[in-house]
């Protein structure tokens, strides 16, 4: 039996969930498979600072069991909440224009994280030479460099361009 009540487990679980799930929200446009080394480490340090957070005193079994049933429940919900456009909104950042014109858009480079030499990579990956060719180029919300050339006969890429955010 858990040494701590099993609502406060499920309350601990979901509130630590929200709040990671907002951090991660502010921490940028990078879906798992574009995370570098140093956001692995810096996953599995938060998991281990958060693990207390979540179960308190409570190292039994049945507490952990509890607080995952409590996760999936919470990630399920999350799940439906993010079909009502509104709630997705919250969650999907909008997609960035970095390139338009040929014309590289520091400012908004400078805000998402995002170098030139980044940039200049997806725009070879997409068979371009360089950004003079390219009329729109947009960092997508999944993390995703979208380039649009100026000559509409480029071929498209053969695999998806995915920018790579470094701390």
């Amino acid at each position: 039996m858990p040494s701590v009540n099993i609502l406060e487990l499920v309350v601990r679980g979901v509130v630590v969930y929200v709040a990671l799930l907002l951090a991660l929200r502010i921490f940028g446009k990078r879906e798992v498979g574009q995370f570098t080394i140093y956001d692995l480490v810096f996953v599995v340090l938060v998991a281990n600072a958060l693990q207390p957070a979540m179960t308190g005193p409570d190292t039994s079994l049945v507490g952990g069991l509890v607080l995952i049933a409590a996760l999936v429940t919470a990630n399920a919900v999350v799940g439906r909440l993010d079909q009502v456009p509104m709630i997705h909104r919250l969650f999907t950042p909008t997609p960035t224009v970095i390139i338009r014109e040929g014309n590289y858009m520091p400012e908004q480079m400078t805000r998402e994280g995002i170098t030139q030499d980044e940039v200049e990579m997806a725009i070879r990956e997409h068979g371009i030479s360089g950004a003079k060719d390219v009329k729109l180029a947009v960092l997508e919300a999944d993390g995703t460099i979208s380039v649009v050339p100026r000559d509409l006969a480029t071929q498209r890429p053969r695999r998806r361009v995915r920018f790579v955010r470094k701390i």
